[in-house]
């Protein structure tokens, strides 16, 4: 997917749309997490739609819980969606900063080995 240590830079068009496709996948992975917080606080808590989504989202933004959970289902599943978030969060920031900081690496990657090649000259 990406170009070797060797090669050019990528054109900033394929750049751009390989930080899109980074971009798109980020979101579904945090729209799917979403989702699923939301579904699981709403028919296992007995949580309304809007408090399930508020709870969903402080949950997935690192923030704990907004309700307290009266059920051991409920809370057995805030701790697991807990747990999940945390790794979403992570890998969809992982996937979307991927294009970035490689562009940037391979960049000064180049930077070093055209210096080096007019030392050497």
């Amino acid at each position: 997917m990406f170009e070797h240590r060797k090669s050019h830079l990528a054109p900033k068009l394929k750049f751009r749309r390989r930080l899109l496709s980074a971009g798109l996948l980020s979101f579904t992975i945090f729209a799917f997490s979403l989702l699923v917080g939301i579904f699981g606080y709403h028919f296992l808590a007995d949580l309304s739609w809007v408090d399930s989504f508020l709870n969903a989202s402080m949950i997935l933004g690192g923030m704990g819980p907004v309700d307290m959970l009266k059920s051991d289902v409920s809370k057995i599943f805030a701790g697991c969606y807990s747990l999940f978030s945390g790794v979403a969060f992570l890998s969809s920031m992982a996937i979307f900063l991927t294009p970035i900081l490689h562009r940037f690496l391979h960049k000064f990657h180049l930077d070093v080995e055209d210096t080096k090649r007019g030392k050497n000259e």
